[in-house]
């Protein structure tokens, strides 16, 4: 594996252990469900912009 795509991947798996602590940390006393399904749209967004860039180049 490539640095740059270690890096990346380090990124994505920084992103998913968010999805998992930010609802139960941060936005736990939050009352409408839309809290934590914002951060997770957010962070799939993120999560989709990056594995563009690691796979546009995968062809050449």
């Amino acid at each position: 594996m490539k640095t740059n795509e270690l890096k990346w991947a380090l990124f994505i798996f920084v992103i998913v252990i968010l999805a998992f602590t930010l609802p139960y940390t941060i936005f736990t006393n939050t009352a409408k469900w839309y809290g934590s399904f914002l951060v997770w749209m957010v962070l799939a967004l993120i999560t989709i912009v990056i594995n563009y860039f690691l796979t546009k180049d995968w062809g050449k």
